[in-house]
C-alpha cells in the first residue's frame, strides 16, 4: 500500500468529518424527514423541487458517509486494499484515488 495505516486512517476520518458536516449543514443527518420547510411559504413547487434535491444530495452523502465508515472498519480489521468481492489486491493507485474504495478495477466495472 502506497500510504501508511496512519495516514489513511487519518484522510478517512477528515472525510468522515467532512461528509457529517454537510449532512448536518442541509439538515439530513438526525432529521430523517428532511428539511423543515415554512407550510405558508407561497411556491410549494419551489419547496417541492429544493425538498427533492436536498434529499437526493443527502442520500449520496450518506451512502459515501457508509462506504468511508466501511473502510475504517476494514482498516481495524485488517482487510482494507482487499477487493470485499473477489479477495484480490486492490491497486493502489484505485486506493490513492479512492480510498473508501471496496472493489478491485476489475469487480467495481462489473457491478
Amino acid at each position: 500500500m502506497a500510504q501508511n495505516n496512519d495516514a489513511l486512517r487519518s484522510e478517512l476520518e477528515v472525510e468522515r468529518t467532512r461528509l457529517v458536516g454537510e449532512l448536518t449543514e442541509i439538515g439530513m443527518l438526525e432529521n430523517e424527514s428532511g428539511l423543515e420547510y415554512d407550510s405558508n411559504f407561497a411556491d410549494t413547487s419551489q419547496v417541492t423541487a429544493e425538498r427533492g434535491e436536498a434529499e437526493v444530495l443527502a442520500t449520496e452523502l450518506k451512502d459515501t458517509l457508509a462506504e468511508v465508515e466501511d473502510a475504517l472498519a476494514r482498516l481495524e480489521e485488517g482487510t482494507y486494499g482487499t477487493c470485499t468481492s473477489c479477495g484480490g489486491p486492490i491497486g493502489d493507485d484505485r486506493l490513492e484515488a479512492m480510498p473508501a474504495a471496496s472493489r478491485c478495477i476489475s469487480c467495481a466495472t462489473k457491478h
